[in-house]
């Protein structure tokens, strides 16, 4: 999901989740039949280390018994550095976790304290060092910016402080400051929020830093060194995105599993329960817990080939295109193309016989400019408050 929490501190909670989610899968597998073959697998949501080990190994072992893993998948599992400590660590590479993501935001003191989230920036390299030690082939830490409390300077030493940890990901996401939906943002001062202004220094000083440090700009809010897979793919042209960001390769049919999980397969998208007593009760009448999904249609393939190119390759090749839909692409997507005017003029995009290209000034923009190619965007006015850099 784009953004859905549950705030909790009961581990007992887990119990009753776990049951369901076994039920959800035996609802799959009798549709799919058994031993699908896995080549990709993410616990993310929140923070999947909230559950123990003991029943975070139970979920695992429920999914091996219900589907095939290869050997050479990516399985990754996102944590809280707080939370977690190395031998933990060592654990999850032993239960076959073999990507990690350690949530930061910042490494402020003030600016933690602001945001409850309090973790030294010690504690948080250490943990980069044990994953790195326990042979994790991936390691992230997310930042956010525009948080309470939150400026440029203090921001740049965090920054600093990341390079200098030396993940071989960054993912860099802007605050979104929703009080209406979420009642503990209520507590925060809007005078304590960074303008947009300075937000948009904090972008544009992480992507000059993190290309100095020798990080790749994979596009939107990811970041990756010269050398990893993902840097790789996106110079070979094999770079991908899904609900979980990049990926080297199209990794298929994604199969979410849990409350407000998105799946796509073939060609249908579907939405379980965003809310829990919702999801309990479709699965408890054996049900899958799907309450919204939309089937595609030929437009939405090319729009969403289109818009795939330009966030993973910052270029969109009519010829590419034509040859995998069969169209005349230029001619299917001209309405996009005349909406790009305005950036086309400022010289962040560039638009010829062969395609359209987001020029290095445009490229903080690749987001305005994938948007001119969603249709849906017309239907519904909701994406903007979460998909913006300042």
């Amino acid at each position: 999901c784009g953004c859905n929490k549950i705030g909790t501190r009961h581990v007992e909670q887990c119990a009753p989740y776990l049951v369901a989610l076994e039920r959800e899968v035996a609802l799959v597998t009798a549709l799919t039949g058994r031993g699908q073959p896995i080549s990709h697998m993410h616990f993310g949501g929140g923070t999947p280390t909230f559950m123990p080990d003991a029943e975070l190994g139970a979920l695992i072992d429920m999914l091996q018994r219900s589907f095939e893993f290869r050997d050479d998948g990516e399985y990754s599992i996102e944590i809280d550095p707080r939370t977690v400590s190395p031998q933990r660590v060592r654990a999850l590479r032993a239960m076959g976790f073999n990507r990690v993501s350690l949530g930061v935001q910042d490494f402020d003191p003030v600016v933690q304290a602001a945001v409850n989230r309090v973790q030294p920036y010690e504690q948080t390299v250490e943990l980069i060092e044990a994953a790195r030690e326990a042979g994790f082939s991936s390691i992230n830490v997310d930042l956010i910016y525009g948080l309470p409390k939150q400026h440029p300077a203090g921001f740049e030493e965090t920054l600093r402080k990341t390079i200098a940890a030396a993940p071989g990901r960054i993912a860099l996401y802007h605050y979104a400051h929703l009080p209406a939906l979420f009642k503990p943002q209520r507590r925060i001062a809007e005078a304590d929020l960074p303008s947009s202004e300075e937000k948009a220094r904090m972008f544009e000083t992480a992507v000059a830093m993190f290309a100095r440090a020798g990080y790749r700009h994979l596009g939107l809010d990811h970041f990756a060194l010269e050398d990893d897979e993902l840097s790789v793919a996106q110079r070979e042209g094999r770079l991908h995105r899904n609900f979980q960001g990049y990926c080297s390769h199209d990794a298929g049919d994604l199969i979410a599993l849990g409350v407000s999980s998105i799946s796509s397969v073939g060609d249908v998208y579907a939405q379980n329960d965003k809310l829990l007593d919702g999801y309990y009760r479709r699965i408890e009448r054996g049900e899958l817990p799907a309450v919204r999904g939309i089937v595609l249609d030929a437009d939405d393939f090319v729009r969403r080939d289109a818009i795939n190119m330009l966030m993973c390759d910052f270029r969109l090749d009519w010829a590419a295109l034509d040859a995998r839909r069969g169209i005349d692409s230029r001619r299917w997507l001209a309405g996009s193309v005349e909406a790009l005017e305005a950036l086309i003029e400022a010289g962040a995009v560039r638009a010829d016989d062969r395609g359209i290209e987001v020029l290095p000034r445009g490229r903080l923009l690749v987001r305005a400019v994938a948007m001119a190619f969603d249709r849906h965007l017309a239907q519904s006015s909701s994406g903007a408050s979460y998909s913006r850099i300042a």
